[in-house]
């Protein structure tokens, strides 16, 4: 929304910024419901569980504390308990206590997991360059990728693991 009153101006988006939010709102809406959509199509999972999956994957020893996998996966620990649960049915994911502290309990990605993981990322990496990547330019891309890095520091999701 647009306003001429000077006085107020500052409290709207300009044209252009509304036009982008709109595009961010959509993507934020879109992309996960069409990933989601796809995971579940070819591989039987949900985005949350393979997203869960792949964050352990990338962790050390293939190995996370929920409540650190509850942050990186901006979910709840109830929310994250309950796929964690669905995961360990399948038999791809594994509770045990934290040897460091026997409060907190690790999330642990099994052999079987493993096998998921790899079996799954090719589709989804398909579908992730086909729904973001592929209409890019090289410069969009470095555009996207330095305006993206400012949003996420601005978010300070400074908890993500480390990408390898």
């Amino acid at each position: 929304m647009t306003s001429e009153n000077s006085e107020s101006q500052d409290i709207w988006l300009t044209d252009e910024q509304q036009d982008v939010w709109l595009d961010v709102w959509t993507m934020r809406i879109g992309l996960p419901a069409r990933l989601d959509a796809q995971l579940k199509e070819a591989a039987g999972v949900s985005h949350f569980e393979y997203f869960t999956m792949a964050q352990i994957s990338m962790a050390p020893e293939h190995r996370v504390r929920m409540s650190e996998l509850a942050e990186l996966s901006d979910m709840t620990l109830s929310h994250l308990s309950r796929v964690v649960t669905r995961l360990e049915k399948a038999g791809w994911v594994k509770r045990v206590p934290d040897p460091d502290d026997g409060r907190a309990t690790v999330a642990v990605l099994t052999d079987s997991g493993w096998e998921k993981v790899k079996a799954t990322a090719p589709g989804h990496v398909k579908e992730v360059r086909r729904l973001v990547f592929d209409d890019l330019t090289p410069e969009e891309l470095k555009v996207m990728g330095t305006a993206m890095k400012k949003i996420v520091n601005r978010l300070d999701m400074s908890n993500r693991l480390p990408r390898v």
